[in-house]
């Protein structure tokens, strides 16, 4: 490389008034390309580095938003600059002393999820770190960004703060805050609402079954009470951006927003809208826990390249452990639904054998390139941060409310946590997560955590259910156990899943096979567990199945029945203390769940 690409490391950049403005157009919605301007004004070096993020924070997985940029253009004034691309994400213009460059590119967003960009005749969403071009060394200076709609009526929503004598221009402090806040641009439906003195908004895009004056006392009640649990509210305005879709279901947390996507027609049933004020309390429980309370590994953002932590148990298992009981603690629903969720997540838990292969640290370490790439293999080999996370988090929350009379419980680790670093932003390491959770609960730890966060010991839910009057019973199948789940595709049944060390396992039949017949009977839809029914564990059965089009038959003895789930009962007799301990846990007495 010759003279004129030499760069100045970031501590030998001059000091000079660099001005960073983004115009974000969408002329024509419907072919889903955001055209983007940027407007650098003194920068002062000869060669202008631009780099797109690989990630964004609170989705741990490289997603290259770089594959969706195209039309690549730099320009000083009218005149052309030279530019060319130095890897995957990194683009690099030779500039000159042009005190101004335009930079223009666009952006494909024809993907609906909580992390990436949407572009349509009906709206626009999009995620700084997808859209935006970061430039290295420069990313704590603040950034304007201008949207221009493609029609008059369409309104723009973000949670960043508007500049007033521009139309639709809004300000970042820095990168960091532009990649954390949304955009949300359309006719959707926007409810304005404040809590303990603060405003709120939440945007609707798509049609569906909700009820808005429902939702807005609902999202009230979640808001209220971890603003209560953590001593108020770490914003001056808050923004939900909830996406209505077919079957979909996710969200992304923001310092003063979230993302929510959730089936459209998904409010009415009990059961689903109960899930969905689980996914509320997730998110917003994030305003804490993750965006201020991080990690070592998260406290500063490398958008290059992945984020190592092995306390993604703590950040997402924790959170998922609180959005259950918060909707409860909340009253907006009663406590034989809250344990009609915790059973569900306790024989999920233990319906996936890659428990017994991950331990939940390295469940947490390796997010990056398991748990959001999932293959025919993974509820054999792996165990989610999020689900294992949440098991952990309900025995050291009853450890420590046993250990303390409820006196003490797991919302004093998660104040202590944001007292010594979430309110100041510090990263914490495992050793200072752990320590936390020891003070809390006035004992060493060191055994728990060698088992069950770094360890694959089982986890011993009676032993922590007991001073609660609880115990974990399990119901068999009604079914001898083969060992395989099944997918209706296309008119077939399609083999998804043949569980490890199983009697289907053992006789070689893979994921991805047809079945096609049980003792030269065929299995239509949805029949395998009524077939089966005509069976006894040990009987040998002849399995038919296309294998890559061949067709195999496989000789299998079946076995015992397996749990078909698991649910927490009250134990025979629940003597005094047993009793005390349940209603100071929860509220209200033991039994209230028979």
């Amino acid at each position: 490389m010759n003279n004129s690409t030499v760069i100045l490391s970031n501590n030998q950049l001059p000091h000079t008034n660099v001005l960073i403005h983004y115009w974000v157009a969408m002329p024509q919605p419907e072919n889903h390309l955001f055209e983007v301007t940027l407007h650098l004004v003194n920068y002062p070096l000869p060669i202008l580095d631009l780099k797109m993020p690989v990630w964004t924070p609170g989705s741990y997985l490289v997603r290259e938003y770089a594959k969706n940029l195209q039309d690549f253009a730099a320009f000083a004034g009218s005149e052309p600059l030279f530019w060319r691309k130095i890897s995957k994400n990194h683009w690099q213009i030779e500039k000159g002393d042009a005190a101004e460059v335009i930079l223009r590119y666009r952006v494909f967003a024809n993907e609906l999820s909580v992390r990436t960009n949407h572009l349509d005749a009906t709206h626009g969403y999009f995620n700084g770190a997808a859209l935006f071009l970061r430039i290295p060394g420069w990313e704590e200076k603040p950034i304007h960004i201008t949207i221009v709609p493609p029609h008059p009526e369409w309104q723009v929503t973000t949670g960043l703060p508007a500049v007033t004598e521009e139309a639709n221009t809004f300000l970042a402090a820095d990168f960091d805050t532009l990649v954390d806040t949304p955009f949300e641009i359309g006719n959707h439906d926007l409810f304005h609402f404040h809590v303990l003195g603060k405003p709120h908004e939440l945007a609707i895009w798509g049609k569906g079954n909700y009820k808005p004056q429902k939702l807005l006392e609902d999202f009230h009640k979640i808001i209220e009470f971890e603003a209560q649990m953590f001593g108020g509210l770490p914003y001056q305005r808050y923004l939900f951006i909830l996406h209505l879709f077919d079957q979909a279901y996710g969200g992304l947390e923001h310092k003063n927003s979230c993302s929510l996507i959730y089936h459209r027609f998904g409010f009415h049933i009990q059961d689903k809208y109960e899930r969905f004020t689980q996914l509320v309390a997730h998110e917003f429980f994030h305003l804490w826990n993750v965006k201020r309370i991080r990690p070592k590994g998260l406290e500063v953002f490398d958008y290059d390249q992945e984020n190592y932590t092995d306390s993604l148990w703590f950040c997402e298992g924790t959170t998922s452990y609180y959005d259950l009981v918060i909707p409860f603690r909340a009253g907006i629903y009663d406590i034989k639904s809250y344990f009609h969720h915790v059973n569900e997540e306790i024989t999920k838990y233990l319906k996936t054998p890659g428990r017994k292969v991950q331990p939940l640290a390295e469940s947490s370490f390796d997010a990056w390139i398991k748990l959001y790439r999932q293959d025919a293999n993974s509820g054999n080999s792996q165990i989610s941060y999020y689900l294992k996370g949440e098991m952990v988090s309900l025995l050291l929350d009853l450890l420590i409310r046993s250990l303390h009379h409820n006196q003490l419980s797991f919302d004093d680790v998660m104040r202590k946590m944001w007292q010594q670093f979430g309110k100041e932003e510090i990263g914490y390491t495992p050793e200072q997560l752990k320590e936390v959770i020891e003070t809390v609960s006035g004992t060493d730890l060191t055994d728990f955590f060698d088992r069950y966060i770094h360890g694959l010991d089982e986890l011993p839910f009676n032993q922590y259910l007991e001073p609660f009057g609880l115990k974990l019973v399990e119901e068999l199948e009604t079914e001898p156990y083969l060992g395989v789940r099944i997918k209706t595709e296309h008119g077939q049944e399609i083999i998804k899943f043949v569980e490890m060390g199983s009697p289907a396992y053992t006789a070689g039949i893979n994921a991805g096979d047809e079945l096609l017949a049980i003792d030269g009977i065929k299995v239509g839809k949805n029949q395998l567990s009524e077939r089966l029914k005509d069976y006894q564990p040990n009987d040998t059965i002849n399995i038919t199945v296309f294998h890559q089009d061949e067709l195999r038959n496989y000789s299998i003895t079946l076995a015992p029945q397996h749990p078909h789930k698991y649910q927490l009962r009250p134990v025979e007799d629940p003597d005094t203390t047993q009793q005390e301990n349940f209603l100071g846990w929860l509220g209200v007495p033991l039994s209230a769940i028979k």
